[in-house]
């Protein structure tokens, strides 16, 4: 099933061609998502996150790299938008690197990012809303 998803998820025209790109030296053996949030909740995130991987940001957003796939069961909460590929849309030019992790891989961790959006947004996380029958 995950190999299906994956391959649809490749099919998907991209909204732009535009990718993050990564700072030379990282690798990315998970591939790579983003997650976008606004630019005045990125200050807000940084101090409530355990790690930070790279993040990227433009007068608008603040782009988070993860692993792919960490949209898996998870509804991120608005205003934040999970982007497959870590493709930017619609961007005139690429948002600049403002954080680099020290190591050779890019991520920040997904649950830790999610729940943090959660907290700011004032959004129950998806596995603890009640179930309707």
């Amino acid at each position: 099933m995950d190999t299906l998803v994956r391959t649809t998820r490749a099919l998907r025209p991209a909204e732009s061609t535009r990718r993050l790109a990564m700072p030379d030296g990282m690798t990315a053996p998970l591939g790579c998502d983003a997650v976008a949030v606004p630019a005045h909740l990125g200050p807000m995130l940084m101090p409530r996150l355990p790690r930070v991987g790279c993040v990227y940001a433009d007068e608008t957003h603040w782009w988070w790299i993860v692993p792919s796939d960490s949209d898996h069961a998870l509804e991120w909460p608005a205003p934040a938008r999970y982007v497959i590929g870590a493709v930017v849309p619609d961007s005139p030019h690429a948002p600049g690197l403002i954080h680099r992790p020290d190591g050779s891989v890019p991520y920040t961790p997904p649950i830790p990012l999610y729940l943090a959006l959660c907290r700011l947004t004032g959004t129950t996380p998806t596995w603890s809303r009640p179930v309707s029958a």
